[in-house]
Parts: C-alpha cells; structure tokens; sequence
C-alpha cells in the first residue's frame, strides 16, 4: 500500500463570512476525543516558527453533551508579541461562546477574564453564530487565532480533526482580542504580585 493511501482523509474545511481585511483568522477544529485535540495542540506548538507559521493563541477545550465548553489546556507559551498563548486563546473563546456555557472559565484565571472581556464585544455575536456549532457536543475542539491559515505546516498539525471551520476576522477584532489579553495578564500579574507582598 503506498503512503498516500494509508494517510487519514483530510478534514471538512469550512470558510464562512470571510471579512475584506482579514489579517487573522479565527479557527476552531473539531476532534472526536481529547487525545486527538491534545496531539493536534502539540504539532502546533511544534510548528510554530515565527516565519512560517505564526499562532497568537490557541485554547483546547472539550464541548460537554449538555453544551457547556470546559478549557482543557490553556498554555504558557509566549508569542513573538510577549502574550502568553492561553490568555489570547481564552479571549479568541469569548468570541465564540457566551460565558453562560464557558464551564471552567471562573477556574481560568486571566484566560477566563479575557474570555469575559471579550465575550462584551459588539463584533461577537455574528462570530459566535457561524463558529459556536463548530465543536460538536461530546467532542474537542481546538479554538485558534492565527495569521495563515493555509500554512502546510499548520494544515498538517490538524490533519487529524473531523472538521475545521475558519473565518477571517479584521484587524479591529483581532486588536481586541489581544487588548483583553493584554489587560487580563496584566491583571494576574498584580494580583500574583500583591498575593506575594501580603504573604512576606
């Protein structure tokens, strides 16, 4: 059997409302078990070359059959701008879900703040209607801002997802998505630094 032959089938792509300026791209793909989004959330850290492919965040998360998202990794690899993979990753989540069905988002820290922030935008709810049934109930998913989508590199780090589903957001969003990001480190950081003074 040639290798070709043995390879998985590509997953459904789905590019919905592509937006004329898009610089960024809003992906969310969709893994039949956790294991599967875990390996996927892996090749893309490895992937990530700064060159090539270049991540701003990104957030795995597993869709509960009753709806709710509960985030099963949100990392702490930094992007080439100083924010923290996780935290941009929970903001781009906020676009999607509304905070009623984000589960762990209170247990997240800056990444659940960043959601919430987020979640406040006027730009979230046509995001949220063409990407939020992206993720089925019982599955994973994986959530990502990023700046080409059609990267082999990152094509190939997703190759095992039933689906992808990405749209182009302007450069308006994505500046919002890193200022909640930006603002909700910010916020840990001091609570981090103020919970260390009050225990000297």
């Amino acid at each position: 059997m040639s290798e070709d032959a043995s390879k998985a089938p590509e997953p459904a792509v789905t590019v919905v409302g592509a937006v004329s300026d898009g610089a960024y791209t809003l992906l969310v793909a969709d893994f039949a078990d956790t294991t599967s989004a875990q390996e996927a959330y892996a090749a893309l850290k490895e992937a990530v070359d700064g060159r090539h492919v270049e991540i701003e965040g990104v957030i795995v998360v597993k869709r509960e059959t009753d709806g709710k998202v509960e985030v099963q990794r949100a990392t702490d690899h930094t992007t080439r701008h100083g924010l923290t993979w996780g935290i941009v990753g929970g903001a781009a989540l906020g676009l999607i879900f509304p905070p009623s069905i984000l589960g762990s988002a209170a247990v997240l820290g800056a990444a659940g703040a960043a959601a919430g922030k987020v979640g406040q935008l006027r730009h979230r709810h046509e995001l949220a209607d063409e990407l939020e049934a992206a993720i089925e109930p019982g599955h994973s998913g994986i959530v990502a801002l990023v700046s080409d989508p059609a990267a082999v590199e990152l094509r190939r780090a997703l190759e095992m997802a039933n689906t992808i589903v990405m749209t182009a957001i302007d450069d308006v969003v994505a500046k919002d998505v890193k200022a909640a990001a930006k603002e909700a480190e910010e916020a840990e950081e001091q609570a981090a630094e103020s919970n260390g003074n009050a225990a000297q």
